[in-house]
């Protein structure tokens, strides 16, 4: 005997969980096909990636600096995964309407590909070709989501959700109708009807459909990578080589930031979901704009010039007070100052705005370029090594811009493919046109690394340590105060030249309670670094780093 259908909203739940299944299928369907087109064209077509890169652009500031405190260099995971929150409510919406109304569906998947194709014209080089992973997989989850809801009709027919589709009952249907003692129709349900059997075997078949799509979708984009021709890259020795780092640079204190940070540590910051693959084969840089000739290099050209070696701290502009985003390396380049002379720079031109393959653009003074001090030799770079390999894909290879003293909106372009020498009256950046300022020197900073905040120390001697910064300035003094009391001046390190960050120590006796330690540099100028809190638009954060221990 069947079991029954206890009451008609059982039979209404039924079809709603139905029906949010085949939207889900559905939107998996379109995203698995559209991701396998975009295998064949460029990653950053397939749909979820095209929205995203747009979602960052259009992004206001302020929701930009939020996500980098908060989310770290996790900020692109936590956008996709708000992305795919949003498809998933979106698939479930559209998959409910489908089964009151074919067209509904087929409506919210046009919503869809709008919004797709939209985000993937607008990229930066984008072409009509882009929009073709968009067509692709909304047309093919178009006939998903029609044999999914005609599935659904069948196995779990509703008057109580919309009008009856034109189809007849199947016979299996039919027969969980029987009349009852009184002689009226009394519902019936069977546990595994052939109608029902069908709707799971035509999910099951979506669902594969979705699985084997995106996984040879995935698989295929592979083929953009170029780590492997990174990995064949050797890098010439350099013909000004970076002065040995002088004994005690590195006070090698537990949990103090290392004087160099590795490529695996190096922080990133940029606005890519999907890493610009740029084969050095095909890579050239273009100088053009204000100048007497227009140049063109390749990257084997740039090999065979003379490299220099510098040691180098960078910091991003989205760095809070005792922030991590900074990083010191070192660097192998050709120095930009000799590239621009080869152009020969015009008079009254006092930007190089640069432009990535991803098409972002960044404003660089042409005197930070032209005149940056340095005890180490020429140190604006047009980089190709960091610490000693090729530069890391998601660093910049082949080539990035290195330029000391400014915040990296203002100098560190990476994956660079074009020098374009003008003025900022004439143009602006990126970041300029976002509310950024135009020049942004590094402010001067440091940081409390030893003790960590909140943490619990035992009251005697402790150590304190961090580091400070004032790339193409350089660090003269850092002093530590505990609970607003005098400032101690703390030993410094060996200093490696004038842009790099130095470490340095504190000996503190400590006193059982609750303290406050709190931190400030001073630079080589005299300049000591204001307690001022400014946040980090338009042009860097400010303030005194402080940490809260514990000590027993």
């Amino acid at each position: 005997m069947w079991p029954v259908i206890k009451t008609p909203g059982q039979a209404t739940v039924r079809r709603l969980v139905a029906g949010a299944l085949t939207g889900l299928l559905t939107a998996a369907v379109a995203l698995g096909v559209a991701e396998l087109a975009a295998s064949l064209i460029s990653a950053s077509s397939a749909p979820v990636i095209a929205v995203g890169e747009t979602a960052i652009n259009l992004t206001p500031i302020p929701v930009k600096e939020f996500a980098i405190t908060h989310f770290g260099s996790h900020d692109k995971e936590a956008l996709l995964t708000g992305i795919v929150a949003l498809l998933v409510g979106f698939a479930l919406v559209i998959g409910i309407a489908a089964i009151r109304r074919t067209a509904y569906g087929l409506a919210g998947l046009a919503v869809f590909a709008a919004v797709g194709m939209a985000a993937a014209i607008h990229l930066p080089n984008a072409t009509v070709i882009d929009v073709i992973p968009t067509l692709v997989g909304v047309a093919v989850g178009a006939v998903a989501m029609v044999v999914l809801t005609r599935a659904v009709w069948v196995a779990y027919p509703s008057a109580a959700l919309s009008p009856a589709p034109s189809a007849a009952l199947s016979p299996a249907r039919s027969a969980a109708l029987s009349p009852n003692s009184a002689g009226t129709q009394r519902p019936r349900l069977a546990a595994a009807t052939p109608d029902r059997r069908r709707f799971l075997i035509t999910g099951a078949g979506a669902a594969a459909v979705a699985a084997i799509a995106g996984g040879a979708g995935d698989k295929l984009l592979g083929r953009f990578s170029i780590a492997s021709s990174r990995a064949q890259v050797r890098l010439p020795a350099a013909a000004i080589r970076a002065a040995a780092v002088p004994a005690g640079t590195e006070l090698r204190i537990p949990g103090l930031t290392p004087f160099f940070t590795s490529n695996a540590s190096f922080y990133r910051v940029d606005t890519d979901l999907v890493l610009p693959q740029v084969s050095p084969n095909n890579w050239t840089l273009k100088i053009d704009g204000m100048v007497d000739r227009e140049l063109e290099f390749s990257f084997d050209e740039l090999l065979k010039m003379p490299l220099t070696e510098a040691d180098i701290t960078l910091v991003c502009v989205s760095n809070q007070v005792g922030g991590t985003y900074n990083g010191n390396a070192r660097w192998l380049g050709v120095p930009l100052a000799g590239l621009l002379r080869k152009a020969g720079v015009k008079a009254g031109t006092n930007q190089v705005l640069s432009t990535s393959t991803d098409g972002m653009t960044i404003s660089t003074p042409v005197a930070a370029i032209m005149d940056g001090p340095s005890l180490n030799g020429p140190s604006a770079l047009l980089a190709v090594g960091m610490n000693g390999q090729p530069l890391p894909i998601a660093h910049g290879f082949p080539a990035r811009m290195i330029v000391p003293g400014l915040y990296g909106y203002v100098s560190a372009t990476k994956w660079v493919t074009k020098l374009t020498l003008t003025t900022f009256a004439a143009r602006k950046a990126y970041w300029t046109q976002r509310g950024y300022s135009a020049q942004a020197p590094i402010k001067t900073e440091s940081r409390i690394d030893v003790p960590r905040p909140l943490s619990q120390v035992k009251a005697g001697r402790i150590t304190v340590a961090g580091v400070a910064w004032a790339p193409a300035t350089g660090i003269a003094a850092v002093e530590v105060n505990v609970d607003n009391g005098p400032w101690q001046h703390a030993t410094l390190a060996a200093a490696d030249g004038l842009d790099t960050w130095r470490q340095w120590m504190w000996a503190w006796d400590a006193t059982p309670g609750l303290h406050t330690l709190q931190v400030r540099a001073t630079d080589s100028k005299g300049v000591t670094q204001t307690s001022a809190r400014a946040n980090p638009v338009p042009n860097g954060a400010s303030g005194w780093d402080s940490t809260v221990v514990t000590v027993t």
